[in-house]
């Protein structure tokens, strides 16, 4: 083996042991063995640039906007309210999360629907009295299995359809990973169903400690037009938020301090919550739920500008020991007090009453820039913002959903490729205000879009280098191996390094590997790159193969040991199922 080949495996060793034992950024890991290849004149720079003008690349990027303006819209919560129901038991419930999930997650981002689900299964769970450990680890398995249906289902299959079409010249339909993706769903979703109740533990999130936390009475008014009025409160969802509960209802001036589970709401109610500031931003994203302050209606803030803050009253604030509607607050600050916190507890009554003192912790409605105009001001101690806390715009959601669809159609029918489409999508998605430019350019994940491109460039230096050839010859042992052990091995492979350090890094520098093999024994390459999309995204037995199985590790409570204890079989059942139908569907 010739020394740049030799250098390019030990810099591919060097960084797999990186990303597998260290807590440094995989962008950095894989940025800094880019330069290396560089600077040792292994590849030029166009070479070592060349993945970031990658139509996968790209396409991942738009579809991080469109994502974006199903999420600012609430469609997606929109739609998991509608599709969770109430199941009779935990294995209903089960069903009920794989069946809407997977579903979704076969034309968008696997991590937006995963997040835009969690604090909605989160309050279902809570409001059925099941454990969320029961619910949200299949809920990431839905989402991982659902994405392998379509082209665009994850940016694995993006990534390696980038590939192929830079490398030989080829590209996949937008349903042709359906032949496979679909039976894959339907035998893996089919094991969770069956198994996951018995293999998961009953236990609770990590983070549900309500009691703990700042307490607010926030009041909400149920909207006349809007979906609420004629349900009970248990159909509303409003039994059980995971940060607040429903205190009383004042209605036509008479106060109902005993709220059953099956009183129907009216309209015009006003609903009073005891919790933490979480509510309110849970409350926000209810559709037909608006602030009862009328204040609020009164600001001069667009809605997508709007957040909740709270604000720690100093002592050189000019109001103190007035009452909030005697120091024009609103005027003042451009802000809506909704609710006020004394040493910790709430403050009853109308807040337009209550005298501000020093040390009172304010929940307010206001622009995105109260924190930083205010953060050094002498007014007040402590300014902080809620995450994620911008009501969702639920009137354009069926306009977001109806831009997703042509999106599909389009690419589906061949009208347009699949970058086309998205490119469209994403244009009519800031057109029409579904989200605006400043939020699209927060949602889109530079560091993913980095590991990717640096992915693209090391597989690169294999390719060019000769090290994806003697990696293959490795591999087979003999140039007589049967082409299914090739794909098997080939398959086993990219689990093991998708299980160590990510989905995409493991697709990339698998794929010239992959290639190399086929070249090798002289048959078809696509049941190879068929192969790897589907062991790539076949991330289960650990939470830190797949972003997905991350993000519920904390509110499921799950220890490293659940993951493996659902993941291993049912990475068993998919690898037995993908490597059986992949050469039936494209041949050697």
């Amino acid at each position: 083996m010739e020394l740049p080949a030799l250098l390019t495996l030990a810099v591919i060793v060097a960084v797999l042991a990186t990303l597998a034992m260290t807590r440094i950024a995989a962008d950095v890991i894989l940025m800094t063995a880019l330069t290396f290849l560089v600077i040792s004149g292994i590849l030029t720079p166009q070479e070592a640039l060349a993945g970031f003008a990658n139509t996968g690349v790209m396409t991942i990027a738009t579809l991080y906007v469109v994502a974006a303006g199903l999420k600012e819209t609430g469609a997606i919560r929109w739609i998991a309210h509608r599709l969770l129901g109430q199941p009779e038991n935990v294995r209903h419930a089960q069903l009920r999360v794989l069946a809407p999930v997977s579903g979704l997650s076969a034309f968008m981002n696997n991590t937006t629907v995963v997040a835009m689900f969690i604090p909605a299964i989160q309050e279902w769970a809570q409001r059925l009295k099941l454990p969320p450990s029961k619910l949200l680890l299949p809920l990431s398995y839905a989402a991982i299995l659902g994405g392998t249906c379509t082209l665009i289902g994850t940016s694995t299959n993006l990534v390696v359809d980038g590939l192929l079409q830079s490398r030989k010249d080829v590209s996949l339909g937008m349903f042709e990973l359906a032949w496979v993706g679909v039976p894959v769903l339907f035998i893996g979703g089919g094991f969770l169903w069956l198994l996951a109740d018995r293999l998961l533990p009953d236990r609770q999130g990590v983070l549900e400690q309500l009691e703990q936390a700042r307490e607010y009475c926030v009041e909400v008014n149920v909207e006349p037009k809007g979906p609420l009025p004629g349900k009970t409160i248990a159909e509303a969802g409003l039994r059980s938020l995971a940060h607040g509960y429903l205190a009383e209802i004042e209605r036509d001036g008479r106060l109902m301090t005993v709220v059953p589970p099956d009183t129907e709401l009216k309209a015009d109610d006003i609903l009073i919550f005891i919790g933490a500031p979480e509510c309110a931003r849970e409350l926000r994203r209810i559709h037909g739920l608006k602030p009862a302050n009328g204040d609020v209606q009164k600001l001069d803030i667009a809605h997508h500008r709007r957040c909740l803050v709270e604000a720690v009253v100093g002592p050189d604030f000019a109001g103190l020991h007035q009452t909030v509607r005697e120091s024009r607050f609103r005027s003042r600050f451009q802000a809506v007090i909704l609710s006020i916190s004394r040493a910790g507890r709430r403050l009853p009554g109308k807040v337009g009453d209550i005298r501000l003192q020093m040390g009172d912790t304010l929940l307010l409605e206001t622009a995105q820039e109260f924190v930083e105009q205010y953060r050094y001001r002498k007014d007040f101690l402590l300014v902080s913002a809620l995450n994620d806390s911008t009501p969702p715009d639920f009137r354009k959601a069926p306009l977001a959903l109806g831009i997703l669809a042509s999106m599909v159609a389009v690419s589906a029918l061949g009208l347009l490729s699949i970058l086309e489409a998205a490119l469209l999508a994403s244009g009519a998605m800031l057109f029409t205000r579904c989200l605006t430019a400043s939020k699209a350019r927060r949602y889109v994940d530079l560091s993913v879009l980095v590991v990717i491109a640096a992915s693209f460039s090391l597989g690169a230096a294999m390719d060019k280098t000769g090290a994806a050839s003697q990696i293959a010859s490795w591999l087979m042992f003999t140039n007589s191996m049967a082409p299914w052990l090739a794909l098997a091995l080939v398959y086993l492979m990219t689990v093991v390094f998708t299980e160590l350090i990510t989905n995409n890094a493991s697709a990339v520098l698998m794929f010239p590997i992959a290639m190399a093999v086929a070249e090798q024994l002289g048959v078809n390459f696509m049941p190879f790159a068929i192969a790897i999309m589907f062991a790539a995204s076949a991330s289960f037995m650990t939470p830190i193969g797949y972003q997905t199985n991350l993000m519920v590790l904390g509110p499921g409570g799950y220890r490293m040991s659940d993951y493996f204890r659902l993941g291993a079989p049912l990475s068993v059942v998919v690898a037995i199922t993908s490597i059986t139908l992949i050469p039936l569907v494209w041949g050697f």
